[in-house]
């Protein structure tokens, strides 16, 4: 299922990290892991902040994604099931046939 993950850093924990680089290493880490169809960083509510679009197998998963995360960053994640537009087509076709 594509699911979208977005964290928020928290600020004191992310700056530690990117002077001894832990958060360059748990970034890379992630784009390996999920191999993402997209990934942003950049700010977002006044933090640092990213997210990644990819494809979860199974939500088993989940707390090998998100852990190093909250233990590594302090950060506070939302992940959430998303569509792209040929998979709202998909669906919308369907919903008209049933």
């Amino acid at each position: 299922m594509r699911v979208m993950l977005r964290a928020h850093l928290d600020t004191q924990i992310s700056n530690e990290a990117l002077k001894n680089g832990t958060l360059q290493k748990t970034m890379q880490s992630m784009t390996e892991r999920l191999k993402p169809e997209a990934a942003y960083f950049g700010p977002s509510e006044g933090g640092r902040s990213c997210t990644f679009v990819f494809d979860m197998q199974d939500s088993s998963l989940l707390p090998t994604i998100v852990e190093p995360l909250f233990e590594g960053l302090g950060a506070k994640v939302e992940i959430q099931p998303v569509m792209n537009g040929e998979d709202l087509q998909k669906g919308l076709a369907a919903l008209q046939q049933g």
